[in-house]
């Protein structure tokens, strides 16, 4: 059973991005920095989580690049858009942000496969998936999440009736935020 209580400075927190850490476009996607929004609460809870987590590291599929929606080059500038947004807040930018543009569903690298985890845990060889949390929005990122063995952490942002209990979701919170709050209110016990 996973206890947010476990949780310290050797753990890692995968995050997706889009409907976790940014509004996510219904059906579309995020084709530049200025349609690039944080939901509310996600700096504080960004401050919260990096005082429990080693690593943090965002994973997102993003197949508009594939279908010629969006450059390679414009996905690449909302993310350093993104950590520049944590910067300037004094925030830790994300230690990794890895992306997959595949249209295959069967890519290794396209969520729920777990090559996005793995070319993390190549770059920061400490990464002990049986000590990382991941975080999303949808059932695609919690089967990732168990697919390389880590605990997982639905948020209902955009799937709020999303049917619990789940086999592939351990915690689910309304939004990021929330699940912040519940690991301090865990770790100060």
């Amino acid at each position: 059973m996973f206890s947010l209580a476990k949780v310290d400075k050797s753990w890692t927190l995968f995050l997706d991005r889009d409907g976790v850490l940014n509004v996510e476009k219904v059906d579309d996607y995020i084709y530049h920095r200025g349609e690039f929004n944080l939901y509310d609460g996600v700096l504080p809870a960004i401050k919260l989580l990096q005082q429990y987590f080693g690593r943090m590291i965002v994973v997102t599929n993003q197949r508009g690049v594939e279908k010629g929606l969006m450059t390679e080059a414009a996905l690449l500038d909302i993310h350093q858009h993104l950590q520049q947004i944590l910067v300037d807040n004094g925030l830790q930018p994300f230690d990794g942000i890895y992306y997959n543009t595949s249209l295959l569903n069967d890519h290794p690298n396209r969520k729920p496969q777990i090559g996005m985890a793995l070319q993390a845990q190549a770059a920061f060889p400490e990464i002990d998936f049986n000590k990382s949390t991941m975080v999303g929005n949808n059932l695609s990122d919690m089967q990732f999440g168990r697919n390389a063995g880590m605990f997982t952490v639905f948020v209902k942002t955009t799937s709020p009736h999303q049917a619990l209990p789940h086999a592939a979701i351990d915690l689910a919170f309304n939004d990021l935020l929330n699940f912040a709050h519940a690991l301090q209110a865990a770790r100060n016990r």
